[in-house]
């Protein structure tokens, strides 16, 4: 979990950082709302690998409506047209960064579509401060609804696969009773409190902070606004209520135990909310490092999941 406000962040600081910080002091909030503002609308980064790349087909390219003229980007890889993954992405990243796990879908059988969410990669730019929960998870819900509206997928069993903060808008899109979403997968994430996220980013040291900005006074200012800014623009429900859908869809949570922005300790209460939840902590692994570091036990936990789930 974060560090409580003020806390050891100032430690192994000089003296003259800690003036330089005390001097700071009254551009931190505007550092945390720049910071805030930066992790939703992130720099773009180019896709580094195309499903070719690593032994998919030929991917159908969609282009999907959200609203305002806006549109995400998919790749669309099919395989079997009655199972389908919808997979996204960490924040700050593209599809690309999840070719990986849709390989190994794809080979097990699944049609698998990767999209990126508005902001990132070859989607449309949204400069939207407000509401963005909603946002990011009609994301989700456009490209589900698209898929639905072919005849190949139309009784598709549909499951939605999230990566970091994309977890969120995975998870809440749930919350929709008229696009029918069969399973969710949250891979490194949610966790059972918004704010605690944004401080841990920090402490992670991700986010571009000056020098001068990251020890006290400056700091706590700066995490104060961050934490407050972050969970403002979302401006969400969180976590969901334990209603709808949230009943019994089948959830699978997976967390790395030395993960230290979205903690397994987190990700495993949140998980205790619902139902019909299982959370598969594994050990020694960071963050969104399960496919990486750990293959053979992160593979079969997601097909087994699947097989039960999609059946």
């Amino acid at each position: 979990m974060a560090l409580a406000p003020g806390t050891s962040r100032s430690r192994g600081y000089s003296p003259v950082t800690r003036v330089l910080s005390a001097l700071a002091l009254p551009f931190a909030p505007l550092c945390g709302l720049a910071l805030a503002y930066m992790l939703f609308h992130p720099p773009r980064r180019p896709h580094h690998k195309t499903p070719v790349d690593v032994g998919l087909p030929e991917p159908e390219e969609l282009w999907v409506p959200i609203g305002g003229g806006k549109r995400v980007h998919a790749w669309l890889c099919p395989g079997d047209t009655g199972r389908v993954v919808v997979i996204g992405h960490g924040m700050g990243l593209s599809k690309s960064a999840t070719l990986g796990h849709a390989k190994f879908l794809h080979d097990a059988g699944y049609t698998v579509c990767l999209f990126d969410h508005r902001n990132h990669g070859r989607s449309s730019q949204d400069r939207s401060v407000t509401g963005l929960s909603d946002k990011f998870t009609s994301d989700v819900l456009s490209l589900v609804e698209l898929l639905r509206g072919r005849a190949e997928y139309r009784s598709a069993k549909v499951a939605v696969y999230g990566f970091s903060f994309s977890t969120f808008p995975m998870f809440y899109s749930l919350r929709d009773q008229d696009v029918a979403v069969d399973a969710v997968i949250c891979d490194s994430g949610p966790g059972l409190e918004l704010a605690p996220l944004f401080a841990n980013f920090l402490d992670a040291d991700v986010l571009p902070v000056p020098k001068a900005l990251r020890a006290n006074p400056a700091r706590f200012a700066m995490e104060r606004t961050l934490c407050w800014a972050g969970t403002t623009m979302l401006r969400s429900e969180w976590p969901p209520p334990l209603e709808g859908r949230y009943v019994d869809t089948p959830l699978l949570f997976i967390a790395g135990e030395e993960d230290r922005i979205l903690p397994a300790s987190s990700v495993d209460a949140l998980a205790g909310c619902y139902a019909d939840a299982e959370a598969h902590i594994l050990p020694g692994i960071g963050h969104l490092l399960g496919l990486r570091e750990a293959p053979e036990k992160y593979t079969s936990t997601v097909l087994d999941f699947l097989r039960r789930a999609l059946t």
